[in-house]
C-alpha cells in the first residue's frame, strides 16, 4: 500500500485505472458529467465510479450510470480483510445482482495493480434461484415444523424458536402426560418421522433413555420446558383431544 503515513485519496485511484485502459486501446478521460472516469473504445462505453469504500451511496450513484451504459465499474482499493470470507463473497453477489462491474487497485508504492474482479453482466435470477432451490425446501420446511410465531424479527443474542425445538417441546410434553414412551408410541402421537432422531441427539438434554425402546423426561426437561409456556398449553391441549 501507499505509505501509512500517506493519505489516500479518491485520485490515486485514478492513474492506475487510467493506465490499465490506455493499454487496452482505450481513450480515458476523468470527470465527464459527473462521471469520475469514461474509457471509450469504437462503440464502447465504459464508466467507472471511484470510492474508498464501498457504501450504499457508491451503488446508487453506480446504478444511475447505469442509464447511460451498461458497462459500469465501481472500483475501491484492495480491501484489507480476506477476499475469501463470506462478507467479501455476499458483496460481490450484491454487486453482479445489481449487473455491475467490480474493479480493485492494489496501491503499492511503484507498482500499482489493477484487477477486474467482476465484469459488468445481466444477471439471471431463474438460475440463481434454481441454485437454492434446496434453501428454499430447507425454509418451508422449518415453517412446517413451527407452530404459530414466537420469535421477534431482528432479534440478536436472544434464544430463538426452531421446529426442532418445538418438536423437543412436545414429544416433552408427551412424555410428562403419559410417562415413558416409545419412539413409535410418540410418532403416534403426532411428534413426526424425526422423533427417533431427536431423541437420540437429545442437544437440549430432555430425555432420558431408560431402556432399550423407551425414553422419559429428564429432570432438566421437566423444568425447561415450562420456559415456553403459550407451546407447553397448545401441545398439553393437542395431547390431551388425543386422548379422549
Amino acid at each position: 500500500m501507499k505509505h501509512k503515513t500517506e493519505k489516500l485519496y479518491e485520485t490515486h485511484l485514478y492513474q492506475p485505472i487510467q493506465n490499465y485502459f490506455i493499454q487496452r486501446d482505450y481513450e480515458v478521460y476523468g470527470e465527464v458529467n459527473h462521471c469520475d472516469l469514461i474509457a471509450v473504445k469504437e462503440n464502447e462505453l465504459i464508466i467507472v465510479e471511484l470510492k474508498l469504500n464501498l457504501s450504499v451511496e457508491l451503488l446508487v450513484q453506480a446504478t444511475i450510470r447505469q442509464r447511460l451504459s451498461d458497462l459500469v465499474y465501481i472500483a475501491i482499493p484492495k480491501p484489507n480483510y480476506s477476499l475469501f470470507s463470506k462478507k467479501w463473497k455476499n458483496i460481490c453477489y450484491l454487486i453482479r445482482r445489481l449487473e455491475l462491474g467490480l474493479i480493485i487497485v492494489s496501491l503499492e508504492r511503484n507498482n500499482d495493480q489493477v484487477e477486474i474482479k467482476i465484469p459488468p453482466s445481466s444477471f439471471d435470477r431463474k438460475k440463481s434461484m434454481e441454485r437454492s432451490r434446496n434453501k428454499r425446501s430447507q425454509l418451508l420446511k422449518e415453517l412446517k415444523g413451527r407452530h404459530g410465531d414466537h420469535n421477534i424479527g431482528g432479534s440478536h443474542n436472544t434464544k430463538i424458536m426452531t421446529a426442532y425445538k418445538e418438536n423437543c417441546i412436545h414429544i416433552a410434553c408427551c412424555l410428562e402426560h403419559f410417562g415413558p414412551l416409545s419412539p413409535k408410541a410418540l410418532r403416534h402421537l403426532g411428534t413426526g418421522e424425526k422423533t427417533l432422531s431427536t431423541l437420540n441427539k437429545n442437544y437440549n438434554g430432555w430425555f432420558n433413555r431408560i431402556r432399550r425402546g423407551t425414553y422419559t423426561i429428564s429432570e432438566l426437561g421437566k423444568k425447561e420446558i415450562h420456559e415456553y409456556p403459550e407451546l407447553v398449553r397448545y401441545y398439553s391441549e393437542l395431547i390431551g383431544n388425543s386422548s379422549d
